[in-house]
């Protein structure tokens, strides 16, 4: 039984160079990848560059108190994530506080302007039947809807805005004079309002403003009318409260902005087809109809139906009535016309998109529409200045860690710390390369508590290498040169490593499940500097030792080696193989 060991362990020790070449191989194609990518540096978290941090207070609806619970919130947690994320933002933070805050962490970065924009838009899209429409500022009602870019009978398509500032300050105040248009106005409200607010609010009727005559629907009617002849477009704040608290089953106002750049105002009916309607939503460059960016919609097998018989009622009205809008969290983005039915279960919206604009709405519309309000309660710009002198004071205290360790081992280990110290500067760079590789691959980012875990990584890594030299040093107290020795100590010290590389991996996962934030990057760089650790042990630390054994500096215990049988308190002569003694025989008297 002793040859065939003799044999595998002579075999080990005569092929360590192939360990060897293959680590080195992996850091050159490592740090190869990570230059013909350009990402020679690890991303950045927001405490490190800097960004914003948004405070998002959840309003309930009127009459829905309730929907303020754990569900709802960590619904749109996720879906704020998703948003965010689409946009390629890196390391963004997005989590609850309290019952009804959100807090949302941006870093600096190429997309981030848009992501603060999306992050808390509600993004409730309901397609909703225009009743009367005018530019605000103008006198009487007229459709100022771009004519569609594809035909009426395919997909519909309109004016989309993309709402810049708005400059002009015009106040509109039509007379609310009693017309035949306003008679044709009054009708529409009575015929859109009572069936949907019975079939919505179980028999409620629609009361769009508490100024209503009597709560009947033609006095609901007038009062919106009144409401909708003061209505200022041009005023942001009138802008962005109105069609505050109004049920979708209710009949609203809104405004928007046309083709022109004018802004428009809005009697809209009550919605017919919502958000959760739409099954898919992209933005396509239509270069065959020279519509420029559009923004498609795939409807759900419910939703087709329901906006086939919308759009088969409106053909049936004259302008503007035969129009419906699509409303975006109040802004209405498009008032496409209708000429017939629209059976085919998809929609396309068109009108003076760019890409930017086209790309916002139909993430928005992708990642679902969050089911809750959200009003900003603050927004803080976090520079990175704080974030750098703390990460300078990081790299200080690990730049005196790694120094106190290697006095140590130079001290007490002198010629081990030669091969310790080259094991340490490969660790460092396979988690140098794989964490710059790993921020446009995974939207890893560096911040603080990741640098805390890469500097309590040097100990771990230390650590294993003074493991197997201490099982070395054993074998020669007990009288063994080092090439056995070497052998022999390797499989004790390994069962040792990996129990301990194994303990700490798995608290750095439970870690990282368990908690949310800026604690689950020292979770993932504590995980992957123990996986690498493991790595550097078996394939280089181990093989270098067994080359480093080979030369007589180390072989010979020379006293600066570390390995100096003398020092170590082994009595020579060297333990040697015994040989069995001959039989001795003896004579009978």
């Amino acid at each position: 039984m002793a040859t065939p060991k003799k044999g595998r362990n002579a075999s080990a020790q005569s092929k360590p160079g192939r360990s060897l070449a293959l680590i080195l191989i992996a850091i050159a194609a490592l740090t190869g990848g990570m230059f013909a990518s350009g990402h020679t540096k690890p991303r950045l978290g927001i405490d490190l560059a800097g960004g914003t941090s948004i405070t998002l207070r959840a309003v309930p609806e009127a009459g829905n108190e309730a929907a303020i619970n754990k569900t709802n919130m960590d619904t749109a947690v996720s879906i704020m994530e998703r948003r965010v994320n689409g946009l390629g933002v890196s390391e963004s933070e997005v989590q609850t506080q309290g019952r009804e805050n959100i807090i949302v962490n941006i870093p600096k970065g190429t997309n981030s302007e848009q992501a603060r924009k999306q992050v808390g838009t509600t993004a409730k899209l309901y397609f909703r039947p225009v009743i009367a429409t005018e530019v605000a500022g103008g006198q009487g009602t007229a459709s100022p809807s771009p004519s569609p870019t594809g035909s009426p009978t395919d997909k519909p398509s309109g004016a989309a805005s993309d709402k810049p500032a708005a400059t002009d300050k015009n106040s509109a105040s039509p007379s609310a004079t009693p017309t035949t248009q306003g008679r044709a106005v009054t009708d529409a409200l009575k015929a859109d309002a009572t069936p949907s607010a019975s079939a919505s609010d179980k028999g409620d009727k629609a009361s769009p403003s508490p100024s209503g005559s009597g709560g009947t629907a033609e006095g609901d009617a007038n009062a919106l009318q009144a409401k909708y002849a003061k209505l200022d477009c041009t005023d942001e704040k009138t802008r962005s409260s109105v069609g505050d608290g109004v049920k979708a089953s209710e009949p609203t106002l809104a405004c928007g902005k046309n083709a022109q750049g004018q802004w428009q105002k809005y009697i809209l009916g009550p919605a017919e087809v919502d958000g959760t309607d739409v099954d898919k939503a992209q933005a396509v460059l239509n270069t065959q109809t020279g519509a420029g960016w559009t923004v498609t919609m795939d409807f759900t097998d419910g939703g087709a139906k329901k906006f086939a018989d919308i759009t088969g009622k409106l053909a049936q009205n004259q302008s503007p009535q035969n129009q419906f809008a699509i409303v975006l969290d109040g802004d209405v983005v498009s008032d496409p016309y209708v000429k017939q039915a629209l059976t085919g279960g998809n929609a396309e919206i068109s009108g003076n998109f760019n890409q930017q604009s086209a790309q916002d709405l139909s993430n928005m519309l992708s990642y679902g529409a969050l089911p809750l309000t959200f009003k900003v309660d603050s927004m803080t710009t976090v520079t990175a200045a704080l974030g750098g002198d703390q990460l300078h004071a990081g790299l200080i205290a690990g730049a005196i860690g790694l120094a106190l360790v290697v006095i140590y081992l130079l001290a007490y280990y002198r010629g081990l710390s030669f091969i310790a110290i080259l094991s340490l500067l490969v660790s460092a760079a396979l988690t140098y390369t794989l964490m710059s590789l790993l921020g446009p691959a995974i939207g890893f980012a560096l911040n603080l508590p990741a640098v805390c875990g890469a500097i309590v990584a040097i100990g771990i890594t230390a650590d294993s290498f003074i493991v197997y030299f201490e099982r070395v040093r054993d074998e020669i107290r007990e009288g063994r040169s080092l090439r056995p020795a070497v052998e022999r100590a390797w499989p004790r010290a390994r069962r040792t490593i990996l129990v301990s590389d194994f303990v700490s991996f798995l608290a750095a996962a439970v870690l990282f499940i368990v908690t949310v934030g800026k604690v689950q990057g020292f979770a993932f760089t504590l995980g992957l500097t123990t996986l690498l650790d493991v790595v550097v042990v078996f394939l280089f630390t181990k093989p270098l030792l067994t080359l480093m054994a080979r030369r007589p500096f180390f072989a010979n215990g020379h006293k600066w080696s570390g390995l100096d049988p003398k020092s170590l308190g082994a009595q020579p002569p060297l333990r040697r193989t015994r040989r069995p003694s001959a039989p001795v025989e003896t004579k009978e008297a």
